[in-house]
């Protein structure tokens, strides 16, 4: 995993879907899915937070951590959302971050989201790895965590 695909409000852009899509060239197999190269990546600083923060979207800060009001209500609710439907808290990461550094974070998440087939990452938006699961995906295209297929 790359320090610059985290983004400043705590998302680990290498589990998003827009970019696991553009990694693995998913249009290419069927899958028309937005591409994404990750927020620091394409120059936006945080897609999530960039449009209501002015510290973000100026690069005034790195992460949301160094801000004053961590957390503000934008994160609180986009880390209520992503807890809620994606099985990760931007917060959290931001927290661990802080606490144990970025190396020790980036390596917590790659045991944490590590394909145990292929050893890819899994998508937090849907909890399937791509290279592995993707007719199931395919099959259904808002396929979310742990749904049971349909035949």
């Amino acid at each position: 995993m790359k320090k610059d695909l985290i983004a400043p409000c705590g998302m680990n852009c290498r589990l998003c879907i827009s970019f696991q899509a553009m990694t693995l060239e998913l249009k290419k197999k069927g899958f028309n899915r937005k591409y994404c190269r990750g927020c620091i990546p394409r120059g936006e600083n945080c897609t999530h937070m960039g449009d209501s923060c002015e510290l973000l979207r100026t690069g005034a800060v790195r992460f949301c951590y160094k801000c004053d009001k961590f957390p503000c209500k934008r994160l609180k609710a986009l880390d209520k959302r992503y807890r809620t439907k994606y099985h990760m808290s931007m917060i959290e990461n931001l927290q661990y971050i802080k606490e144990n550094g970025m190396d020790a974070f980036l390596k917590r998440q790659e045991e944490i989201w590590k394909c145990q087939r292929c050893g890819g990452a899994i998508c937090c938006h849907n909890g399937l790895c791509l290279s592995c699961d993707l007719k199931k995906l395919q099959q259904n295209k808002r396929y979310r965590w742990g749904e049971v297929e349909v035949r």
